[in-house]
């Protein structure tokens, strides 16, 4: 039922994974702050995607902050073979769950040691560096420093490949020559499409793009064009969202987050749906448009 273009796996890393994954940050308190209102439904979720075969994770030690690597190891620990969690630094929490830049030595090498421990693991498979240089987007400027530093802790064994997170293209090419990057995560999805280029230049090169908000984030995605589509395929809007980024370029690794096994399901889903030309010539119009 997957359309021909459309593979099923990506390399990250030195594993190859399947490209619909599980993003863990709504595992978490409102806000990504402080414990869940139903822990045994966190730890459903994720269980429920592990047993349908999701073998990639996303998460961050600064989601709760700790609270959600905790529930993901205790619902998973001892992981499976081919499970890749995927982990990211570079900011802490304030006490009211304001998000504080933390691109110092001190602070990255305190954050890999603290998923470490949380996460039950003696090396992270993969670390994406997020740039807090403006918390709201990508902003210009060197990361050479930060890079550096959790570089240096790769060449220690603590971390086997490093990734990026809120960058522009001018850093992911800074980040380049300084070490190899398996994947950069970046704000993308069917109506924000200004990494268009990016993805293109990665996906030549054999490296992974991972979208945040694939589905708008805090902002959901609105379209008529996307609501047609999805009345006709007998499917909901986010479900096309979805299988558009995944029809989108074959690097595209997806990690949309949920804290409900129904939704979890839903999301899964989306990897089965065929989008026709004629709806994905109407869904390539929304980024376009703006709509």
């Amino acid at each position: 039922m997957t359309h021909t273009d459309t593979p099923d796996t990506f390399t990250l890393g030195s594993r190859r994974v399947k490209r619909m994954g599980y993003g863990a940050m709504q595992l978490a308190g409102p806000g990504v702050f402080g414990a869940p209102k139903d822990r045994h439904a966190a730890l459903s979720v994720l269980r429920e995607a592990v047993e349908r075969g999701v073998n990639h994770i996303d998460t961050s030690d600064f989601y709760g902050p700790h609270i959600t690597n905790q529930i993901i190891r205790e619902a998973l620990h001892p992981y499976p073979d081919d499970l890749t969690i995927v982990t990211k630094i570079g900011a802490q929490r304030d006490a009211q769950g304001g998000w504080l830049p933390d691109l110092s030595p001190e602070g990255l090498t305190r954050a890999v040691h603290d998923n470490l421990r949380n996460l039950r693991l003696e090396v992270l498979e993969v670390v994406n560096l997020r740039i807090m240089f403006d918390v709201h987007g990508p902003a210009e400027g060197s990361i050479e420093a930060p890079l550096a530093a959790l570089a240096g802790l790769q060449q220690q064994g603590l971390v086997k490949h490093i990734g990026l997170s809120n960058v522009t293209p001018t850093q992911v090419k800074e980040a380049q020559s300084v070490t190899k990057i398996a994947c950069v995560q970046n704000l993308y999805n069917i109506a924000q499409r200004q990494d268009d280029p990016l993805i293109d230049e990665l996906a030549r090169e054999g490296i992974a793009f991972v979208p945040f908000f694939p589905l708008g984030g805090f902002t959901p995605l609105q379209s008529s064009a996307l609501a047609d589509v999805a009345a006709r395929l007998e499917a909901t809007p986010m479900q096309v969202a979805l299988a558009w980024l995944l029809r989108r370029s074959p690097n595209i690794l997806l990690i949309p987050g949920t804290s409900s096994v129904a939704h979890l399901r839903e999301n899964l889903a989306a990897s089965q749906l065929v989008l026709p030309d004629d709806a994905l010539n109407a869904l390539n119009a929304i980024g376009a448009k703006g709509q």
